[in-house]
């Protein structure tokens, strides 16, 4: 499975106390926290609940993020010769799903709020489960050892989704004049924090992320991400909004379970960080171009249907 892949490019700027991973965990955790937090103010509890009282639809959208992406993800690491550290990203990417970040970007990008806050509530609760099983069972298909504390998973659901909605949803509860005025402030803060502070890493790390591109490694995260979009858009219903919240959250994932798994795994495989900055990339800039396809095939689609002749 794994290619030969030279350790000459290695990530230890930082040194031992305080490594790279660990510094991309921390920025991500503050500033997904105040986006999530943010995203509270906006919603309610209706909508944050909304998927668990619609079970087909739940049901579709779970077996979108947390059946086909990892089982994309086996099959492409089984039969392609990868560098191992993209091997590993890969599998990781797989078991992490929960974006917090993506409500932001699929509201944006056209989708409903209730179903996109809907489906974050609820792959975050059922990963707790998931993502401790996908590690047990990922182990036994590569003969691994590997492991997943489901109490590790809590922690960082509950710090990066559940509890900064939670308190987000409560102040719009009761002082909701507040929550109006502080939502899109603090959003946009927390946008700039992440952005800030992504940009140092990404440029001590872009050396590492090129060395990682040769070997097919650009050419099989491209092609992941975009059976991980069709395959949401498949299943996201006929609704356009719909499609585009399912297909994004298929394709993108939770970078701090990600580095966590690796954390607890493969603490010495300094070039998955790389890697897995390499797949955020790929996946937003894939994704980006996917969403403007599909609405443009839905708007040629509605010209066809107001085109024909009445039957």
């Amino acid at each position: 499975m794994s290619a030969d892949f030279p350790e000459v490019v290695r990530i230890d700027a930082l040194g031992d106390d305080m490594s790279l991973a660990r510094v991309v965990q921390l920025v991500l955790s503050a500033s997904v926290m105040m986006i999530v937090f943010s995203l509270g103010l906006q919603a309610t509890t209706h909508d944050a609940t909304y998927l668990f009282r619609q079970p087909r639809r739940l049901l579709k959208s779970l077996a979108s993020m947390f059946i086909i992406t990892p089982v994309v993800a086996a099959v492409l690491v089984q039969a392609l010769e990868l560098p191992l550290a993209v091997e590993i990203t890969m599998i990781v990417i797989a078991m992490s799903p929960v974006p917090p970040i993506l409500p932001k970007k699929e509201l944006a990008a056209g989708g409903v709020r209730s179903y996109a806050l809907g489906l974050l509530v609820a792959a975050a609760v059922i990963s707790v489960l998931f993502v401790p099983a996908a590690v047990e069972l990922f182990e036994k298909i590569f003969k691994r050892p590997a492991e997943m504390s489901p109490f590790t998973i809590a922690r960082i659901v509950i710090s990066s989704v559940i509890g900064p909605l939670a308190v987000g949803l409560a102040v719009r509860h009761f002082w909701p004049g507040l929550a109006e005025r502080s939502a899109a402030p603090l959003s946009h803060l927390a946008t700039l924090l992440l952005i800030a502070a992504l940009l140092p890493v990404q440029f001590t790390v872009v050396s590492a992320e090129i060395s990682l591109i040769g070997h097919g490694t650009l050419l099989v995260l491209t092609v992941f991400v975009v059976i991980c979009l069709v395959a949401g858009a498949l299943l996201g219903g006929p609704e356009l909004s719909d499609r585009i919240v399912l297909a994004l959250s298929t394709a993108s994932r939770h970078p701090g379970v990600a580095m966590a798994i690796v954390s607890a795994n493969r603490p010495n495989q300094k070039l998955v960080l790389p890697a897995i900055l390499l797949y955020l990339t790929v996946s937003t800039i894939v994704s980006g171009v996917f969403v403007v396809w599909l609405r443009r095939r839905n708007r040629a689609n509605e010209v066809d249907n107001r085109q024909s002749p009445a039957a």
